[in-house]
């Protein structure tokens, strides 16, 4: 019946005075306010969050990358190539030859680094790096008969070296080698060209020298480490990668940004839904409260709930009115707390009201709303209040009605 709404509005929001229900009611409502607006605002934090984290790592990390399963290099052939081109999400390609090499310079301790070898043409188009340049050039060409290195600023403030030094690498291949043949290890000079800023999470490349140099520095012949890709759209990663793993089999190992760094993603949404369902304990306390004031309504309305069962209302109508009684405050308190999770999490965007005690990279708290993750928890808090009006509803449900009139 229509007029099942139109009594539990009576019921739940009586005007006549204020009385311990409609108390328990108020709070009920404050609760679930309270609860969905921190639950906004905390997801939208942690998605902020994910989203620095994820724009730092994908400064060093492609939004693919392809190795092979069986060896540490593998040959990057003609064919290859053209099967990654025919991809039409894929824009942009560069094979890289890797690995740690010891780096001496006559005024400091020699030190293990991590080298990569790029072809500056390709790794350019498919990472972003002339912001990251702080000193010197993006240099790796061979001038007066030495190829030139690109080193991170820390390593190189570390080292004390300066632009124009000369430093030698030697890699593990090289001293296994010389160890074998009883001779001398074959090092390799660079001469330092410039220098680089990056934030790293997790440990990068140090050192930046032309892929030929690298080859030579790891004996890899015309093998590469291997292949990073840029693709039209980050998000579409996964399936990019299904096509690219398609295409070329079993042999290689195809890897997502999410992939490279998938621990620290992980421990992220991990902490992301520990929170989510920590803070529902929140309107837990709230759904407790439309039990005990719903069940309260269902005692003092006993009579009345007798004489609308004798004018022809069916249990079910009995029971659909105390829903609603459930419902109307899961929706007030699921509007007002929405709109102020909205409202804070938009404010801190906007205008960074919150700051952060120690500014690292960025000053204040970041937030992004993601509007799955309102829906999920306005619908989370809902089911809750409409779980909690289940068992006053169906109290209410079996009242005799007979009963209900003779004693009251």
């Amino acid at each position: 019946m229509k007029t099942t709404g139109f009594i539990a509005r009576r019921y739940l929001f009586s005007r006549k005075h204020i009385s311990l229900i409609s108390t328990l009611t108020i709070i009920s409502i404050i609760g679930v306010t309270i609860g969905t607006a921190l639950l906004i605002v905390v997801l939208s934090v942690f998605n902020g969050f994910f989203d620095v984290i994820q724009g730092l790592l994908l400064q060093n990390d492609p939004d693919l990358r392809i190795e092979s399963t069986a060896s540490n290099s593998f040959l990057f052939t003609g064919d290859m190539e053209k099967k990654l081109s025919d991809i039409p999400e894929v824009q942009a390609m560069a094979s890289y030859a890797e690995g740690k090499a010891l780096l001496a310079f006559k005024h400091s301790d020699d030190k293990v680094v991590q080298v990569q070898g790029i072809d500056p043409d390709e790794y350019f188009e498919v990472n972003d790096f002339n912001e990251n340049l702080n000193e010197g050039m993006l240099d790796l060409s061979v001038r007066n008969q030495r190829p030139g290195m690109l080193i991170n600023r820390q390593l190189m403030n570390e080292l004390n070296l300066s632009i124009d030094d000369e430093v030698v690498l030697l890699s593990a291949a090289g001293m296994r080698k010389s160890l074998t043949q009883f001779s001398l290890p074959r090092s390799f000079r660079f001469q330092v060209r410039g220098s680089y800023s990056q934030v790293q999470i997790t440990e990068g490349a140090g050192v930046f020298i032309d892929k030929e140099a690298a080859q030579r520095l790891f004996e890899m012949r015309n093998a590469v480490s291997g292949i990073d890709l840029r693709i039209t759209n980050t998000d579409e990663a996964e399936s990019v990668k299904e096509k690219i793993q398609a295409s070329l089999g079993s042999e290689f190992e195809i890897s997502t940004w999410y992939d490279l760094q998938k621990p620290l993603y992980d421990v992220m949404y991990l902490e992301k839904w520990s929170s989510y369902i920590i803070l529902m304990i929140i309107v837990l306390v709230a759904v407790l409260n439309i039990i005990g004031s719903l069940t309260m309504i269902v005692i003092q309305k006993n009579r009345d709930i007798g004489i609308l069962l004798t004018m022809g209302f069916t249990p079910s109508d009995i029971k659909n009115i105390f829903v609603r009684q459930g419902f109307y405050i899961g929706i007030i308190g699921c509007v007002i707390g929405g709109g102020i999770g909205l409202l804070l999490s938009w404010m801190q965007q906007q205008y960074g009201l919150i700051k952060l005690s120690s500014a690292f990279i960025i000053d204040a708290y970041p937030v992004s709303i993601s509007y799955l993750d309102v829906s999920i928890v306005l619908a989370g808090s809902l089911a809750l209040c409409l779980l909690a009006s289940w068992y006053p509803a169906k109290r209410a449900a079996q009242v005799d009605p007979a009963d209900a009139i003779r004693f009251d």
